[in-house]
């Protein structure tokens, strides 16, 4: 049988061995602070380990507990304490060997609830630090992050953090934990906060939702002339009358049984051709000729009225929806299973 030597593995096939090694109690508890990918990498390993002599096991232990010893020493003590304590302990060569996996170790973690949060709120945190702080944290971080949090700082912030981090400078273990225990007791401040949403398109359509069909339609017109883009938005997150020609035939078929004859009449003259359209072709052939009929004798319907029975109906589209009646299909992300 071949004898697999230390040098021959991988270090996470390394780390598979240490994980084995201490029982299935303790590799719970690994676990646990492991984040999902590493877990499946890491049981992969484990699940496909060659044979390990005793001998190569225990060189891998000593390994580990040499790397933990080392990390713990730096951590506490400092770069320069621990190069003292490590040289001593295992000679230069070997220690400087140790500091420098720890090191890359060390800075691969260093502000990981940074690269696991949301940009926007990683910004509110750090945008009032000093720049080197701010150059520091960016380093640490992908650089998608990096690059939406510095679009968004301050202008005269900008130039100076990247300036300081194209001449950064490897940071001692000791800085990078200190600003990283701030950071993260300002940042956990502020999620802990009862964050409400106050205003925002959302909000701004459920507003125009309930007003008046006339009010509605001049809002649009005004805004349209200023910021057309918001428009679109906006409407993507309500329902006005005619995207009536978005719902499905069964839920226009729903809906028309609860809106009085007149009512519909009265909007249908006042909608464009493809909305007139689109509710004939959803009634019974009766229905549809006593509409026509109720408005061939509609003479001077003042606009208002058209707006005011146009509102009405989509107060019932919206009802039924509420109701799980119907479904009003915007273009948006939800698909709809018949």
């Amino acid at each position: 049988m071949m004898i697999v030597e230390v040098k021959d593995l991988s270090p996470v096939q390394r780390a598979a061995i240490v994980v084995t090694a201490i029982g299935a109690e303790g590799a719970s508890e690994v676990y646990k602070r492991l984040a999902d990918e590493e877990v499946e990498n890491l049981t992969v390993e484990i699940a496909s380990l060659p044979y390990v002599d005793v001998g190569t096991v225990n060189d891998i232990l000593s390994e580990f507990y040499e790397l933990c010893l080392t990390q713990k020493v730096i951590t506490e003590g400092g770069l320069d304490y621990a190069k003292n304590v490590l040289e001593r302990a295992y000679g230069p060569e070997l220690a400087q060997r140790l500091m420098d996996k720890v090191s890359k170790t060390m800075q691969t973690k260093a502000f990981e609830f940074v690269r696991k949060s949301d940009y926007k709120n990683v910004l509110a945190v750090i945008q009032n630090e000093h720049p080197q702080t701010i150059a520091l944290v960016l380093s640490y971080i992908s650089s998608e992050q990096a690059s939406k949090i510095l679009s968004e700082l301050p202008k005269e912030k900008r130039v100076e953090v990247v300036e300081r981090i194209a001449k950064m400078e490897p940071a001692s273990p000791e800085t990078v934990k200190s600003v990283e225990a701030t950071l993260e007791r300002k940042f956990a401040s502020m999620v802990s906060m009862d964050l409400t949403e106050v205003g925002g398109i959302n909000y701004v359509a459920d507003v125009l939702n309930k007003v008046d069909r006339g009010t509605e339609k001049f809002i649009f017109d005004e805004l349209s002339a200023k910021n057309p883009v918001l428009v679109e938005e906006i409407k993507k997150k309500m329902f006005v009358f005619e995207d009536i020609m978005s719902l499905d035939s069964m839920s226009i078929q729903r809906f028309i049984r609860d809106v009085e004859m007149k009512d519909l009449a009265i909007a249908i003259k006042g909608a464009n051709a493809d909305v007139a359209a689109t509710l004939y072709a959803n009634m019974p052939q009766r229905m549809q000729e006593s509409i026509q009929q109720e408005i061939e004798y509609l003479h001077n319907v003042r606009m208002r009225d058209v707006d005011e029975a146009q509102q009405r109906i989509v107060g019932i589209i919206r009802h039924l929806e509420e109701e799980g009646e119907l479904v009003i299909g915007k273009g948006g992300d939800d698909e709809i299973i018949a």
